[in-house]
This record gives C-alpha cells, sequence and structure tokens, in this order.
C-alpha cells in the first residue's frame, strides 16, 4: 500500500521548534522529489519547501527561511522539517507530497499525505 505518514505536529509555544517527519511506505521517496505544504485556517494552501532526489537542493518560501530546513533520509525513506523560532503565523496543517521539483516548485505534486497539525500559541 503507498502511503506516506506526517508526523510531529503538535502545540508549541511561538519561539519553540518541533520536528516533521514523513515516512513513505509501499514505495521508495529516493528517486522524488519532496515537499512540505501547509494550509492555515482560512486560507489556501501554500508551499514551505521542496528537496530535490539527491538532497543537495532545496528551496524554501520566504516567511520561513532561516527558521526552517528541510532535510532527508533515503536509507530510512523518511523526510524532515526542522522548524525552528516558530510564529503564530505557522500554525497550519502540514502535508508532505511527492513529485518531481517542477510539481514541488508549482504546488501541483503527484501525492499526498493526509497532515499533521502544527498550532503555534502561548
Amino acid at each position: 500500500q503507498v502511503q506516506l505518514a506526517e508526523s510531529g505536529g503538535g502545540l508549541v509555544q511561538p519561539g519553540g521548534s518541533l520536528r516533521l517527519s514523513c515516512a513513505a511506505s509501499g514505495f521508495s521517496l529516493g528517486y522524488l522529489t519532496i515537499g512540505w505544504f501547509r494550509q492555515a485556517p482560512g486560507k489556501e494552501r501554500e508551499g514551505v519547501s521542496c528537496i530535490n532526489t539527491g538532497g543537495g537542493i532545496t528551496n524554501y518560501t520566504d516567511s520561513v527561511k532561516g527558521r526552517f530546513t528541510i532535510s532527508r533520509d533515503n536509507a530510512k525513506n523518511t523526510v524532515f522539517l526542522q522548524m525552528n523560532s516558530l510564529k503564530p503565523e505557522d500554525t497550519a496543517v502540514y502535508y508532505c507530497a511527492v513529485g518531481t521539483w517542477g510539481q514541488c516548485l508549482g504546488g501541483g505534486m503527484a501525492y499526498w499525505g493526509k497532515g499533521t497539525l502544527v498550532t503555534v500559541s502561548s
């Protein structure tokens, strides 16, 4: 069964950190670009970060640059999003998705996980 499973979300205070994980089963992430996306309440989904197949090329939306870091462990078939200095405006459901680099930049990824909720609040 092909599946992407996000984990690591939760409630955190402003300035805190969380590490999201995206584990794949039923297929290998090794030949795919992985992206993290988020959707805040009442807002459209937006791209957060992309990482290419080898992990050497990454992309971040401006609002998270310097605070979030995307990484991948192909041996563990898992991608991570380290989120530091979290702000209330980072509150959203975070999704991981797989596809091509062009799809990641455009938001039209081929396959999506079900998401994990991140709430930043005091």
